[in-house]
């Protein structure tokens, strides 16, 4: 894994190897002055390398590419709902950021909610921004189907994971185990007579995407691989030899209650954020996709354009 820091470090070294055999060139042993040219010509091509790379890192931190995972916790069909919730609220930021979001995949509860969700997001500085979205989300509302008027709690889970660019990191064919097998769920019989559904297992890590919203085998192929280079970059940035499911717990917990990063009330129309110890009475706006009247507070971010 290679970032700008590296990069840079690595174009000065070379820089300064150039200067050296540059002197060499005046040298009065002949033999000397041939291998310092050469040396001279392997090293601005090396440079030339370094140099695209470089380019094509900065282009990337412009726009972003950002896999964000929104699963239903502790509530049942309500948590459902409540994971359909939030993706219509990240649905309208992103709108409003002008930021491109594509579905990867997608798993509907039986009254309309959402299972699960992967989106991919590409945006100026989106990572940034929605990295302080990973965690536990509970609500406190009454559901639409309590008819004694109730007040229920529920959670969904948010991950946000940084999608890595081929110079970021390289995944060898080899390690992979590709499956195929029929889709299930909403779509009716042609789902299941299709052999449309992708299984892909990164062997050295254990770590398994299954992609199968798409009816095109290779579409579901390309979106697994997606998810699949995320995670792994994630397990890579952090330096993690555990199997994805330890490191993705550590952000999304277990669905509880209790671990909480934002309790979101309906009835007060209230909104609190637990790392920031803070709560706001704009919980309406905030559904609309203002997510910038909490993002706001967090201190590391500048959020001048």
């Amino acid at each position: 894994m290679e970032d700008l820091n590296f990069l840079n470090e690595e174009l000065k070294k070379i820089s300064t190897e150039i200067e050296k055999n540059k002197e060499l060139l005046e040298s009065e042993d002949k033999e000397i002055a041939f291998l310092a040219k050469e040396e001279i010509e392997r090293l601005k091509e090396k440079e030339k390398e370094i140099k695209e790379k470089i380019s094509k890192l900065k282009k990337y931190s412009l726009q972003e590419l950002v896999i964000m995972e929104i699963r239903s916790g502790v509530g049942g069909e309500e948590a459902a709902l409540w994971a359909r919730d939030l993706f219509e609220m990240y649905f309208r930021f992103i709108k409003k950021q002008g930021w491109k979001m594509n579905i990867l995949d997608k798993s509907e509860s039986e009254k309309g909610g959402i299972k699960e969700i992967i989106l991919e997001i590409k945006g100026k500085r989106a990572f940034e921004i929605l990295k302080y979205e990973g965690g536990v989300h509970r609500v406190q509302r009454i559901p639409k189907t309590e008819r004694q008027g109730r007040v229920h709690t529920s959670t969904a889970t948010v991950a946000v994971l940084k999608q890595p660019t081929e110079i970021e990191l390289k995944i060898n064919p080899s390690d992979l185990k590709i499956e195929y097998k029929k889709a299930s769920g909403h779509g009716g019989q042609y789902v299941n007579k299709r052999m449309s559904a992708v299984r892909i297992t990164h062997l050295p890590t254990g770590l398994m995407v299954d992609c199968q919203s798409e009816r095109s085998q290779l579409q579901n192929k390309e979106m697994a691989l997606k998810i699949l280079r995320a995670r792994l970059y994630q397990l890579e940035e952090e330096k993690i030899k555990e199997k994805i499911a330890t490191e993705r717990k550590k952000q999304i917990g277990f669905a509880k209650r209790t671990e909480k990063i934002r309790t979101y009330n309906f009835q007060e129309n209230r909104i609190t954020d637990h790392r920031l110890k803070k709560s706001w009475k704009n919980l309406d706006r905030v559904m609309e996709g203002d997510l910038f009247l909490i993002l706001s507070d967090f201190e590391n971010l500048n959020f001048e354009n």
